[in-house]
């Protein structure tokens, strides 16, 4: 009877003794360590293995520390090849994994993350038996429990910016095409501003106008823009004041609104509208390549009031003596001609040259032809080739011809069709907001486009003073063509 009861208490005893036991420290990357197959908290160890010479079997003298010291020497002699056998229940499950330097716990702290996937990771606790015979049977539970703790992790990841860019179709430069418009100033001292709903109309104006010419762009999205700026005076009392949430309501539609800064600085939050746009067919790539003897390029250059340059004239050439004829410009000339719609040059030597701000005089900031003109002259008498950017009107035209910098028309028609203004076709996706298209008097829906310099009919050119968005004005001077030549 003593015997029998002697013998059972060794067994309470055995089973209520610690044992070492596996601590899953990461999960695995499809969470496989819940399936059955791969060592689970609660698991209990019955066999190390260490490279091809070492093997220890439960008991484990001093438990996790023994261990640890024994992973510790493993390690620093390079071996680092490990092989655990778990007991599970009835069941063994074993897993082949590599000796890593726990950081999180300390030094001379190890852990074992598994050959097949490195994001599994375990390592090795202290436990009574009964303990982990518990944990083994609330494994239903504990996944749930796992399931309401797991976070999605982010971090920072290098990337290739240098690269990339370089891959754009022009080097280093956007393809997205924008025009900031700031509120209207509606006194001379700039001291009140008209409403958001006047910027907006504006905007909107201004992409019907430009579709109306012949500018073949087409509307991407519209937003609001906000300038800070300092205001004092007559300019802070005219504003909205946003001291508090109470005031958030009277700035749905203003331009300015002011608030105090902890300095007692009054700040001022200029809303601008920025209007993105894109043209319609893409933009194309044309290089013009001079050589001796080139006395002119062979086409003129004006500006849209929208401040759009576009390709006015080109010199009819048959015989390829000409820059323009050989590098296929005269050619998508005619073909827009034909489209009814402008060429509109976007980019020379890679640089945007389209208009990218209104004042809040209304004055459009552009760039200038004369200089461009200038510049384009240069390049003739340097002799260095002339790289410039068009608007496209049609993916197929643009698709025919590549990247190969020198344009193909296909035969013409054998019609000429009547021209006539278009506007772009609306977007295959309905959800895509588009203006409503300017409407123009029948007299003026076959108008030419506006040149920067009408001549008025007795010979001489109208100049006008041009106000822009900077310190600076375009004054033109009188020129004998309308146009500018190169």
């Amino acid at each position: 009877m003593i015997m029998d009861l002697l013998s059972d208490m060794h067994e309470l005893s055995g089973r209520g003794g610690l044992v070492l036991a596996i601590e899953c420290l990461k999960g695995s990357s499809k969470a496989d360590e819940w399936n059955g197959n791969m060592l689970q908290t609660g698991d209990i160890v019955e066999e190390l293995k260490i490279g091809n010479l070492l093997s220890i079997r439960s008991p484990f003298k001093n438990g996790k520390s023994g261990v640890q010291k024994l992973l510790h020497t493993s390690f620093k002699k390079k071996e680092t090849s490990i092989q655990v056998r778990v007991r599970r229940g009835h069941e063994f499950v074993e897993l082949q994994a590599c000796i890593v330097p726990n950081e999180a716990s300390g030094r001379k702290h190890y852990m074992l993350r598994a050959i097949d996937d490195p994001n599994y990771a375990v390592g090795f606790v202290d436990r009574t038996e009964g303990d982990c015979l518990a944990l083994q049977s609330s494994r239903g539970s504990r996944v749930v429990g796992a399931l309401s703790r797991a976070q999605l992790q982010d971090g920072y990841v290098p990337y290739s910016w240098e690269r990339k860019i370089q891959l754009l179709t022009v080097p280093k430069s956007s393809c997205f095409l924008s025009l900031l418009l700031l509120p209207k100033a509606s006194d001379r001292n700039s001291s009140r501003y008209n409403d958001l709903e006047d910027t907006l109309a504006r905007a909107n104006a201004w992409l019907n106008a430009a579709q109306g010419s012949g500018v073949p762009i087409v509307f991407m999205n519209i937003q609001t823009e906000s300038l800070l700026t300092k205001i004092s005076g007559e300019t802070a009392s005219a504003t909205v004041n946003a001291g508090s949430f109470s005031d958030l309501s009277n700035l749905a539609n203003v331009s300015l609104y002011g608030f105090e800064d902890y300095h007692g600085v009054d700040i001022g939050v200029v809303r601008a509208v920025r209007l993105w746009y894109a043209p319609i067919g893409g933009e194309f790539l044309l290089e013009i390549n001079l050589k001796e003897g080139d006395s002119k390029l062979g086409f003129a250059i004006s500006r849209t009031e929208e401040g759009f340059m576009f390709i006015s004239s080109v010199i009819d050439d048959d015989n390829n003596d000409l820059a323009s004829t050989r590098s296929g410009l005269r050619d998508l000339y005619r073909e827009a001609e034909r489209a009814s719609k402008l060429l509109v040059i976007s980019r020379v030597s890679n640089q945007k040259i389209l208009p990218w701000m209104v004042s809040s005089t209304g004055a459009i900031r552009c760039y200038d032809t004369v200089s461009l003109s200038q510049k384009l002259s240069l390049h003739r008498h340097a002799l260095r080739p002339i790289s410039i950017h068009v608007f496209m009107w049609d993916f197929t035209l643009t698709s025919q011809n590549g990247d190969s910098g020198r344009f193909t028309a296909n035969k013409p028609p054998a019609t000429e069709p009547i021209p006539e203004v278009q506007f772009p076709l609306r977007p295959s996706n309905e959800s895509q907001v588009m203006p409503l298209p300017l409407l123009l008097p029948p007299e003026d829906q076959l108008a030419q486009p506006p040149s920067e310099s009408p001549v008025l009919e007795d010979g001489s050119e109208h100049i006008a003073d041009r106000d822009t968005a900077g310190e600076q004005s375009f004054r033109f001077h009188k020129f004998s063509n309308t146009n500018n030549w190169v």
